[in-house]
């Protein structure tokens, strides 16, 4: 963890529907006799079995069926799925050989605090997920699996994707040249993938396939259900939807095609390196650009972390320990040095001016509830335990400072995406691959 505590750092899944139905049990044939398991698939040295696929295969139509969304002929979704699954797994795969855990702790944290965010007690979220007929014990792993694929994509790409400041003052001054560059995008898309390598009779079947889905969608045939029997995008079950992205975090050709379209309008062909691309734009705003005053507040901490060799009553109990010695005269910034677990230990803790939403909800609420000069008692956080000495308050403009954090994240997170299909790409095409699905 850097000198503050990101609210972006813990993994948060604050819907159940994210997970749910992926732990379903396989479903009997019509006759009442399940099917017997067999291999569909080798990834490098591990299989996929005809029992996973079915898992995933009734998760995702009990998703399409929620979303109304037709879902593609049998055949072309358990293929899609398939790749889906072997994509994990070979992330999955690297991660165990690098050495890439979740500890039994740090995954208990993130499970209560799905169930807080779903405003249930742990034993509560066991039986609505027993309800919905989900394993629980499955479910949890799962989780587990998200959170390393979270790390394993932060340590591989995001952490080396670097931005200057040249390219911040690039960004503004183009984002200020234009005015589309201050709308916000709500588009679905459908991506035809080819390998960035490719020859190019494999870049010309991409592109026919690419024809042939257009066809499609102008004849009238719902994006989202051509997206989802067609597209190569992770989000292709989803009907190619995507979140509202402001258009800095698009592609330049992308934004430029874009910025002259009505909602409801849909694209041509757009060619890139990783294939062909067909947008739909759902909807547009503008981005209100206000004045930002905001109360900030200059605070450090100690952090005991809970971690395999950490239990949670231990980090407790030793935080407990160092909130009696601040209270019988020990110095705050002494104690952080020799004893807090964080980046920010050779400074005393301080983790400088903290805005609102900068750290996690738990150690904001606890650094409001402080005094200049106060110290709080043990508070818990998804990161372990905490001692939090507020220094001092101030009232401070930073709609400059935003402005520029909020072009730097947009410059990061068009880059990093780029950079992730490349890699995972990539990943993929070392992997050995033996299929077996027509076996079965």
């Amino acid at each position: 963890m850097g000198t503050k505590l990101s609210s972006r750092s813990p993994i948060s899944f604050p819907l159940l529907t994210l997970f749910a139905g992926m732990a379903i049990a396989p479903q009997p044939t019509h006759s009442g006799v399940e099917t017997i398991d067999h291999i569909v698939a080798v990834v490098n040295e591990n299989v996929v079995t005809r029992h996973e696929l079915d898992e995933m295969l009734s998760a995702m139509l009990k998703q399409l069926q929620k979303q109304g969304v037709q879902p593609p002929p049998p055949a072309v979704l358990e293929k899609q799925l398939l790749e889906r699954i072997i994509l994990n797994r070979v992330q999955l795969q690297l991660a165990n050989e690098t050495g890439l855990t979740v500890s039994d702790a740090e995954l208990d944290q993130t499970l209560r605090r799905i169930a807080q965010e779903n405003k249930m007690s742990l034993h509560e979220f066991d039986r609505a997920l027993a309800e919905d007929g989900v394993s629980f014990s499955k479910f949890r792993d799962e989780i587990r699996e998200e959170i390393i694929l979270v790390r394993l994509k932060e340590r591989e790409v995001s952490n080396r994707v670097s931005v200057t400041e040249g390219e911040v003052d690039h960004f503004l001054e183009t984002q200020e040249d234009s005015p589309s560059q201050s709308d916000e995008y709500r588009i679905a898309h459908i991506l035809v993938q080819v390998s960035e390598g490719a020859d190019p009779l494999k870049r010309d079947a991409a592109r026919q396939r690419a024809e042939s889905v257009l066809a499609k969608l102008k004849a009238g045939v719902e994006f989202a259900q051509v997206a989802a029997e067609f597209s190569d995008a992770p989000d292709a079950m989803e009907g190619g939807l995507l979140n509202w992205r402001p258009a800095a975090q698009l592609t330049k050709k992308f934004a430029e095609i874009l910025a002259p379209m009505k909602p409801g309008e849909i694209t041509g062909i757009i060619p890139s390196p990783n294939g062909f691309h067909i947008l739909k734009l759902v909807d547009r705003r503008n981005q209100e650009i206000v004045t930002t005053v905001i109360d900030q507040t200059h605070a450090r901490h100690i952090l005991i972390k809970i971690s395999e060799l950490t239990s949670e009553a231990d980090a407790h109990r030793r935080v407990t320990e160092l909130k009696e010695r601040l209270d019988h005269g020990g110095k705050f910034e002494e104690l952080a040095k020799l004893h807090s677990e964080d980046a920010s230990a050779p400074t005393g803790g301080d983790l400088g001016w903290v805005s609102p939403g900068d750290t996690v909800p738990e150690f904001e609420q606890a650094m409001s509830a402080l005094k200049p000069g106060e110290i709080s008692g043990p508070v818990q956080s998804p990161f372990g335990w905490h001692l939090i000495e507020v220094i001092e308050r101030r009232t401070q403009d930073v709609s400059q400072e935003r402005k520029r954090q909020s072009a730097r994240q947009a410059i990061r997170a068009r880059k990093a995406e780029t950079a992730f299909q490349e890699w995972l790409q990539r990943l993929r095409d070392r992997a050995y691959v033996e299929y077996r699905l027509e076996e079965g």
